[in-house]
């Protein structure tokens, strides 16, 4: 069973820009951009976050892959250098080499470093790019690994700078695994490494540009292809048809539920959900209301109108839209809600029809006594009046023991359309009623009202008779219509009181039933026979202090 959600909260959108966080207006804009422009907006400042952070790994990236190669470059740079005989032979002697230093400076050119420095065993600068600096002890604390015998790759800050440096031992004699008797230590400084960094984001600019052109292509189609889905509406337009949906739903009297393609339950209104039950949406459509399932094929269903179906132990009226998507809309009543409106509305159409008939009536008598007294025949008008009120007094006559005034009203104006229609309408003389039959008074209007209208319809514009003859005893009352028409089709005999049932085209076959169900609904009868020439229709009621009949049988008598 199925329970309508409580509305949900007002979202920030559906509140309005005021509600919105700071953070929120930044990102989208302001809503006069619209949602295309707000889209492509917060898909740039996406893509450009995302640039950024793939530049900062970049960056970081390239910066170790910079410091590696540096550091290569170093030991490489340092190994030859400490094989020169010259280095190994004087960090063996110790001491001030100007020899040494000239020629381990004149390498860095050709190394590409921005400082060599060689040093003895104990640290101290045998050669170094400011020849201030010779004799005294090399900077960066990265010395202990090489005086040992091991290579090394640092970034310490020396008296230069900060720099990428690799160290290797200076062996004695130039022999490795004889006495460490110095060390030698290139260096770059750092800002070669960002340099290095600099050159491998400009070779990726053109790619990131090129990424961020692709993005913004790609938002404004997207913006395009999904304001197209949402028929163009802005988001504040969504919102307000959101709440007005649900207003509308709330407001109606009807039930409405919306199923999906998938057979689901997505969308209840308030009467619907009383009728439905309790249960969470969306649920399956075969467990929420088992029968509507088997009428209706939930993928690609049809149009229908005014299908019967029971709901909670009610007949209702469901009326099937299907969505263009798959799924459908279906809207239901109560049955008996329905006919009872069907019944005020053919009453009040009654009503009018008769009063139209009675005007058009007086209309054609007053013309005729206009002209007689114009013409000098008042003798002859006074006739035709007389004739008129003798008329009139005796169909009253023939109804004064009918005594529902309601019923009574009805006949007099059948009488006017009968006579517009030059049908020769008749009350049985005799027919009578009690007061007590005034609490059926609307069942009697609906089904006398709707079988003389049938009777002047099969009638078919041509001259003929409509009879109606009321009586009533101590078991009931009796209610017989009849015509000289030609009779019900033998084809309808065995659907006459079937729903839709009828001759005279689609949208017709609904008062009959109309009139029989609600007949039945008192305990009654109503049956429909031929006698001689003429088309008779029964009804029948059980009188009100007795109890129902315990199964009445409404049907077609046979002659």
């Amino acid at each position: 069973m199925l329970k309508t959600r409580k509305p949900p909260k007002a979202t920030p959108l559906q509140r309005g820009p005021a509600a919105r966080s700071r953070l929120g207006r930044w990102l989208l804009g302001r809503p006069e951009r619209g949602l295309q422009g707000r889209l492509v907006r917060l898909h740039l400042l996406v893509l450009c976050a995302m640039t950024l952070l793939l530049v900062l790994v970049q960056t970081g990236q390239g910066y170790r892959e910079a410091r590696q190669r540096l550091g290569e470059r170093a030991l490489t740079t340092s190994r030859i250098v400490a094989q020169l005989p010259v280095v190994y032979s004087g960090a063996a002697r110790g001491g001030a080499n100007p020899d040494l230093n000239t020629q381990v400076n004149s390498l860095l050119d050709e190394s590409g470093a921005d400082f060599i420095v060689a040093g003895d065993q104990h640290g101290l600068r045998l050669a170094h790019p400011i020849p201030e600096r010779l004799g005294k002890p090399m900077e960066g604390g990265d010395n202990a690994l090489p005086l040992s015998g091991r290579e090394v790759v640092s970034v310490a800050r020396g008296s230069l700078g900060v720099s990428v440096r690799g160290k290797v031992p200076i062996w004695q004699g130039g022999v490795a695994g004889s006495r460490v008797v110095g060390v030698v230590s290139t260096g770059y400084l750092m800002p070669q490494a960002w340099h290095l960094v600099a050159d491998s984001l400009l070779r990726l600019m053109p790619w990131f540009l090129l990424a961020l052109a692709l993005g913004w292509l790609g938002a404004v189609w997207t913006a395009r292809r999904l304001r197209a889905e949402i028929l163009n509406l802005e988001p504040e337009e969504i919102a307000a048809l959101a709440q007005q949906q649900q207003a509308v739903l709330a407001a109606l009297r009807e039930g409405v539920i919306a199923v999906n393609a998938a057979g689901n339950v997505t969308l209840v209104s308030d009467r619907a959900a009383e009728q439905l039950g309790d249960s969470p949406l969306p649920a399956p459509l075969q467990r929420a209301w088992p029968e509507l399932a088997q009428s209706v094929h939930v993928p690609q269903p049809s149009r229908q109108q005014n299908l019967e179906l029971t709901l909670g132990g009610q007949v209702v009226l469901v009326n099937v839209e299907p969505l263009a998507g798959g799924g459908f809309v279906a809207g239901f009543r109560d049955r008996e809600e329905a006919l009872a409106l069907a019944d005020e509305l053919t009453h009040a159409r009654g009503f009018v029809d008769v009063l139209r008939a009675q005007t058009h009536e007086y209309q054609n008598r007053l013309h005729v006594l206009s002209g007689l007294l114009q013409l000098g025949r008042s003798e002859e008008a006074l006739q035709v009046l007389n004739a008129e009120i003798l008329s009139d007094a005796q169909f009253r006559q023939l109804l004064r023991d009918v005594q529902v005034p309601k019923l009574v009203a009805l006949l007099l104006g059948k009488r006017e359309r009968a006579t517009e229609l030059g049908i020769d309408f008749q009350v049985v003389e005799g027919s009578h009623l009690s007061p007590m039959w005034e609490r059926h008074a609307d069942t009697l209007v609906s089904a006398v009202g709707n079988l003389t209208q049938n009777a002047f319809e099969a009638l078919a514009g041509q001259r003929g008779q409509v009879t109606v003859s009321i009586g009533e005893d101590p078991e009931g009352m009796q209610v017989e219509v009849c015509d000289s028409g030609s009779g019900v089709d033998e084809a309808l005999l065995q659907t006459l009181f079937t729903r839709g049932a009828s001759s005279k085209g689609e949208g017709r076959g609904y008062g009959l039933v109309g009139v029989y169900e609600r007949v039945l609904g008192l305990g009654g009868d109503l049956r429909y026979t031929r006698r001689g020439h003429q088309t008779v229709f029964l009804v029948s009621l059980p009188a009100p202090l007795h109890s129902p009949k315990d199964s009445p049988q409404g049907g077609v008598l046979w002659p």
